[in-house]
């Protein structure tokens, strides 16, 4: 499969996603904020970070680059898009997913270990997870507390679009397992034909038993079975 990172002024994950995508064998480009066109891809990736450092509001300028006219095109397409963290974040800002990402609600920076659970495997992007499989991946945010319309909330449950949801070791999903404050726990989530995914987690940095553990990487595998 062929990928495409997008590099904006502040991402600092995207080293770490390239890194990720090319052990898994993704054929992967680097493409900068200022390129007009998009190499050839089977997947795009909005990586972490601090896009122009998060001045006005998360993702807000990123989302009026250049190269996003050309990410909305693909992703209009059918081609996959995944946003992590500050990619979920300008996914919400461009409008290829509902809602947004608030302050977390104790309004301090999050850096730490998660529990999230699988609610959804029958997508491109988790066909690999068992539904309900429990997942360990780090959370690093500010502003990752999704908020959204009651209508769409409900459009979101009745369509299987909540990808990931926050727990504990358990299982238990409840205001005492989320730790900012996310509607109804939500991790992450597609938009309606699902081949777009925003998730606040970094799977990129679950690849690998050495320096945390393997439970990101069915992510990717998932994308390419």
């Amino acid at each position: 499969m062929r990928s495409s990172v997008i590099v904006f002024p502040g991402s600092n994950c995207d080293r770490d996603i390239a890194i990720a995508l090319e052990k898994m064998q993704f054929k992967n480009q680097m493409v900068w904020h200022k390129e007009t066109k998009l190499p050839k891809s089977d997947l795009v990736v909005l990586p972490g970070g601090f896009s122009y450092g998060d001045y006005l509001r998360s993702g807000a300028i990123a989302g009026k680059s250049l190269i996003i006219d050309e990410v909305v095109k693909a992703a209009n397409s059918g081609c996959l898009i995944l946003g992590i963290c500050n990619g979920f974040q300008i996914l919400t800002e461009t409008g290829l997913l509902k809602g947004t990402l608030l302050r977390n609600k104790n309004l301090k920076f999050i850096n730490k270990d998660v529990h999230i659970k699988v609610m959804n495997n029958n997508t491109k992007f988790s066909n690999k997870y068992k539904n309900n499989q429990l997942l360990k991946i780090n959370i690093a945010h500010n502003e990752g507390n999704y908020f959204t319309d009651p209508k769409h909330l409900d459009e979101l449950n009745k369509e299987g679009l909540i990808a990931f949801k926050y727990c504990d070791e358990k299982g238990n999903i409840n205001n005492g397992t989320n730790p900012n404050g996310s509607l109804e726990n939500i991790a992450g989530i597609l938009n309606l034909k699902k081949n777009i995914l925003g998730m606040m987690p970094h799977p990129e940095r679950m690849i690998d038993d050495i320096i945390s553990n393997k439970d990101g990487i069915n992510l990717f595998s998932s994308l390419l079975n």
